[in-house]
């Protein structure tokens, strides 16, 4: 019965007069029907991929925006950040903050600088770096206040570029101090010794495996890198010396690599007064109205350096996928 049912149902549609083309209708009704959906959803992704682009560049833009509006006519305070670690291929680097400082210094409507401090230390060539400038600048503009205030912490290389300042002011519990230098390593040769372990090491030149961790430490070499790091610490205590001149305390443990409290700091000469960012714009520079002069990483440039670190690390694999035969 079934099979009789289907049989005349395909007579019937088969059957009646034009139905060739009322089917080709249908299908060219929803080919076209597809395309407009196609069409729509193309128009969607274009839209949404030009409103992405636009947020990119916006986001790419914000700080020189956020300058500007700052710039407007109006005197303010530049901050610049001093945060993290100093070294080269981290953001407190000497070339971002040396850029910072000149930008500040240049615009007309800069009525005082502020480094924000909040940093454990660093390199003691990037902290030179920043210290010579912050010179630089107070040469060139001897009216322009420059002051660091500390937030958390400023040891070490933070300190070395700080005392370069005008002032320094800190919370009452800020951490501050650490005037020293360190070089730390590790010694694995009765570890290897236990595990069996032998080292083979070829060098040419006799001090060129110094202070190798997996060889015995050798006291002639521990004497020189003694000797070297003596002298970067002279040459840090004579720039903190130079810049903070007679109103350092000093005691015997001032040079020792301690800290201090920031309420401690002040009556040891290495802080000048506790204060916040906002007192120091409103109250010692006189322009309330902060603006930050901190050089960011631009957006597409670290978009670009992904794309490259990506790049890279498919083509290293498809290196290693090669053999020669």
């Amino acid at each position: 019965m079934e099979n009789q049912s289907d049989n005349q149902v395909n007579s019937n549609s088969t059957g009646k007069p034009g139905w060739e083309r009322e089917i080709v209708e249908k299908l060219a009704f929803a080919a076209i029907t597809e395309q407009r959906k196609a069409r729509r959803w193309g128009i969607f992704f274009k839209l949404l991929m030009f409103g992405y682009l636009l947020a990119v560049l916006g986001i790419a833009m914000y700080p020189k925006f956020k300058q500007d509006m700052g710039m407007g006519g109006k005197n303010h305070t530049a901050v610049i950040d001093l945060v993290g670690m100093i070294a080269e291929n981290q953001n407190a680097n000497a070339e971002s903050i040396i850029e910072s400082l000149r930008n500040a210094a240049k615009d007309k409507h800069t009525k005082g600088i502020i480094l924000h401090a909040n940093s454990p230390g660093g390199s003691p060539v990037q902290s030179a770096y920043v210290y010579d400038e912050i010179k630089k600048i107070k040469k060139e503009h001897p009216d322009l206040p420059i002051h660091a205030v500390v937030s958390d912490i400023c040891a070490s290389g933070c300190y070395y570029i700080v005392s370069a300042t005008d002032k320094i002011y800190a919370s009452p519990a800020s951490l501050i101090g650490s005037i020293g230098v360190i070089m730390d390593s590790f010694g694995f040769v009765e570890t290897m010794q236990k595990l069996g372990v032998e080292r083979r090491l070829l060098t040419a030149g006799e001090h060129k495996a110094l202070l190798d961790p997996f060889s015995p430490s050798k006291p002639d070499e521990n004497h020189y890198m003694q000797d070297l790091i003596n002298q970067v610490h002279q040459q840090f205590i004579v720039a903190v010396k130079t810049g903070r001149g007679n109103r350092l305390k000093e005691t015997p443990q001032m040079f020792s690599g301690l800290v201090w409290t920031g309420e401690e700091s002040v009556k040891l000469g290495i802080v000048d007064a506790i204060g916040t960012q906002d007192y120091v714009a409103k109250e010692v520079i006189g322009a309330e109205t902060l603006v930050d002069f901190t050089q960011q990483e631009r957006l597409l440039d670290r978009i670009a350096g992904k794309l490259g670190a990506s790049l890279g690390l498919g083509i290293s694999n498809l290196a290693k996928g090669w053999t020669l035969h």
